[in-house]
């Protein structure tokens, strides 16, 4: 008998893949303490290595962290990490030097809460192929606060402007989710809480029709910055009937031709030490290994 197949399951979409979230940071000491030794991510050994500015490597994704006043995500970011007791023990072990920041970390159910020494929030999960598809280290998703009563508006902007799939979940129609990559969403929650003014901070994707959104953008006045042939800037998510703004994020906007598309990034597994070194074991899989391939 012929097997058949759900072939909608693998459509992605404009946007093929979420590259990095980029805050400013204003001490790279404190930077390093918390994203490379607490979390056990990797600085990019080849790009940003000065004092300057630190790209932080999470599988195929990246933390972009220049040095400047602090910038805070309005919301959080979501991070899958393996192995939870080894995530604990390493940010117990610089919460001495972190001591007077906004850094902390609490354990949940599913995830473990972790905030930056400026007030980032991240929850790391454990790889979980029914949520986070076959990622065992990246970024699924970045979730952000927006006002209530904006999440409709906010599904129906990024299928039109953007030509990527969007839809509202919850239930009750309070959270949008864009589909930005395989397994990569950007998550719009509602809150009634106090919205925090917009800093600067940014996200970047990667998108195959770069062209069709940018007309589209600039007819409505949208694109904030022209960086260079490969990549253009808009910050407003916007009403389509009003053209009243919604919510604000700078979003860095790249074509699958940027010279930098799915450079190869180098991720070590913070288990490896002096004391205790393997042969090739230098490096962490960021993807599920063929023994856990899904047979559909």
């Amino acid at each position: 008998m012929q097997q058949h197949f759900d072939r909608t399951a693998e459509d992605l979409g404009n946007s093929i893949h979420l590259e990095h979230v980029n805050v400013q940071v204003p001490d790279q000491r404190l930077a390093t303490l918390f994203y490379i030794t607490g979390l056990g991510l990797t600085r990019d050994p080849y790009l940003m290595v000065s004092d300057s500015n630190m790209w932080a490597n999470v599988g195929r994704s990246q933390f972009h962290l220049p040095t400047g006043t602090a910038q805070v995500l309005r919301g959080h970011t979501g991070l899958v990490i393996p192995g939870r007791k080894a995530l604990l023990d390493r940010l117990a072990a610089v919460a001495p030097k972190l001591a007077g920041t906004a850094f902390s970390f609490r354990e949940h159910n599913d995830h473990v809460e972790a905030t930056c020494p400026w007030g980032n929030r991240l929850r790391v999960h454990e790889p979980d192929a029914s949520r986070f598809g076959r990622i065992t280290l990246g970024i699924p998703y970045v979730e952000f606060d927006v006002p209530a009563g904006t999440a409709k508006a906010i599904s129906a902007f990024y299928p039109e402007i953007m030509d990527i799939p969007a839809e509202l979940k919850n239930g009750d129609g309070t959270m949008a989710r864009a589909k930005v990559g395989k397994d990569q969403y950007l998550q719009f929650r509602e809150t009634t809480s106090p919205q925090a003014e917009f800093d600067g901070h940014h996200v970047q994707i990667y998108i195959t029709n770069f062209s069709g959104p940018y007309q589209r953008l600039l007819k409505r006045g949208l694109v904030s910055r022209e960086d260079n042939q490969y990549q253009y800037r808009f910050k407003d998510i916007v009403d389509l009937r009003s053209g009243k703004p919604l919510f604000t994020i700078e979003h860095e906007v790249r074509s699958a031709t940027h010279p930098m598309y799915m450079r190869r990034l180098v991720n070590r597994d913070p288990a490896q030490t002096n004391r205790t070194y393997a042969h090739g074991h230098d490096e962490l899989a960021w993807a599920m290994g063929p023994d856990e391939y899904d047979q559909r």
